[in-house]
Order: C-alpha cells, then sequence, then structure tokens
C-alpha cells in the first residue's frame, strides 16, 4: 500500500514522512521525562496518605475520600507518563488542571478547614501545577518538527 509500511509481523501502519513520531518517542522516553515522572509519583502518594499524616481524616472524613482517590489518579498518571509517554502526552495539560483543583479542593469539598488541610492542599497543588506545567513545556517541545 502506498503511504504504509510493512513490519515483520505482516502488520502495517502508516509510514512517517517527517520522522516526527520517532523523534517525539525518542525525546519523551529520556531522562529528563523521568524526572518529573517521579516527583509526579512523588506528590500523588503524598496527597493520598495526607489526610493520615496531616491528622485530618477523623474530622473532615469527606475531604480525606476525595484526597486519595485524587492522590491515587495522581499516581495513575505517572505510571502512564512512565510506561507509555508516548500515549500519555495529552494528559500533562490535565496534571496542571489537576493541581489547580488541588489547591481550591479544601474549601470546595470540606467546610471550614483547618490550617493543615489548607496549607497541605495548596502546597501539593501547586507542586502538581508547577509539575504538569513543566510536562507539557517538554511534551511541546518534543512535538514540535525540527
Amino acid at each position: 500500500m502506498p503511504g504504509f509500511t510493512q513490519q515483520r509481523d505482516g502488520s502495517t501502519y502508516p509510514s512517517d514522512t517527517f520522522g516526527t513520531s520517532g523523534r517525539r518517542i525518542q525525546v519523551l522516553s529520556g531522562h529528563d521525562v523521568a524526572l518529573v515522572n517521579g516527583p509526579v509519583f512523588l506528590v500523588g502518594l503524598f496527597y493520598a496518605i495526607s489526610p493520615w499524616v496531616l491528622g485530618f481524616a477523623r474530622s473532615h472524613h469527606d475531604l480525606a475520600v476525595h484526597d486519595l482517590v485524587v492522590g491515587k489518579a495522581i499516581c495513575l498518571l505517572a505510571g502512564g507518563f512512565t510506561v507509555a509517554p508516548e500515549r500519555m502526552t495529552g494528559l500533562s495539560v490535565a496534571l496542571g488542571v489537576t493541581g489547580l483543583w488541588m489547591a481550591v479542593s479544601p474549601w470546595v469539598v470540606g467546610q471550614a478547614p483547618g490550617r493543615a488541610t489548607a496549607v497541605g492542599g495548596v502546597v501539593l497543588g501547586v507542586l502538581a501545577l508547577m509539575l504538569g506545567l513543566v510536562s507539557t513545556v517538554m511534551v511541546r517541545r518534543a512535538n514540535r518538527v525540527p
């Protein structure tokens, strides 16, 4: 077929005229992206356990469940970024949006959050936002055609 390349196993895929997908995979699987994935996982992990570490799990049960679910989701994002970075490129923006949500969620989900609750949410939210922005910049740089 014109415009398609044959692999050894007999499957065909569209030929990459400009070589951009190979370059993108090479850049996204490099060490720079791996340096972002570790902190993303740690932010998600700490956000998931923060209600018990910071001591507001009993007083703000709804917020504790929320933090656990959102923290697990961030950990799953980090795992996806690590395992298949070329397929997860669009979700780097979602990490930034999730960071914004994490920063405001103590007041939206919980009623009258304490200082530890608010500071923990804002600090981890800002970290997630910054890591999402860094990841988005790296993805956009990798997607540029030279």
